[in-house]
């Protein structure tokens, strides 16, 4: 192929993120009400009957839809559908720093006010339970800090004899870290402990 033909078809070419299409959107919302005069986070407890973490502890929300305009209305929607409230009832709706779970996953957290008195009527099917934690208490209260390695596993038929050093070869290991909040009898880790990290450092920037 002629270069200059090369060069001229990637100049051409409108980049976007590799395997765009591959990949899932998700959206969160950590929503914020005042109680007993303090701001508090509300939390839900992930229903036994859901395929996926049963009985964690989560923030509203999930997939972002085809039907959604953006992340930001997937999160408004999904917390909707969950805690059985009007989307207009949630104010002040602003994003958190995006994370990127995995090669297939992202993550659009929000935060978003609840007002005070708000009834709220869980999506039984979903949510187990809600409560709430005092933002001062997650400031005050540093998580406990766990290192986990994730080891390379070639499957059993993985041609060894086309990289140099065959069956030797040094995979190289990631170390990740894991968080965990304890408050009273609930639990928080995984990727609701890093979204309440996230959030509290940018509380403790401004």
């Amino acid at each position: 192929m002629d270069i200059d033909n090369i060069i001229q078809q990637v100049k051409n070419y409108e980049a976007t993120l590799l395997n765009e299409k591959q990949i899932q959107n998700y959206a969160v919302l950590l929503p914020l009400l005042e109680k007993n005069g303090e701001t508090h986070l509300l939390f839900e407890v992930r229903s036994m009957q859901m395929r996926s973490q049963p009985g964690d502890v989560c923030f509203p929300g999930g997939k972002v839809e085809k039907t959604d305009k953006d992340e930001k209305h997937g999160a408004l929607r999904e917390t909707s559908e969950e805690l059985g409230i009007p989307i207009k009832q949630i104010s002040d709706v602003y994003p958190l720093d995006v994370m990127a779970l995995s090669l297939d996953r992202i993550i659009y957290p929000f935060i978003g006010k609840l007002p005070p008195h708000i009834e709220l009527q869980p999506n039984k099917h979903e949510v187990a339970e809600i409560f709430t934690i005092p933002v001062n208490f997650l400031l005050e209260n540093k998580p406990k800090k766990y290192k986990v390695t994730l080891k390379a596993i070639p499957e059993e038929d993985f041609p060894y004899h086309l990289i140099v050093g065959g069956k030797d070869y040094d995979w190289s290991h990631r170390t990740i870290y894991q968080y965990f909040y304890t408050y009273g009898e609930y639990v928080i880790w995984g990727l609701t402990a890093k979204i309440i990290l996230n959030f509290l450092h940018i509380l403790k920037q401004t």
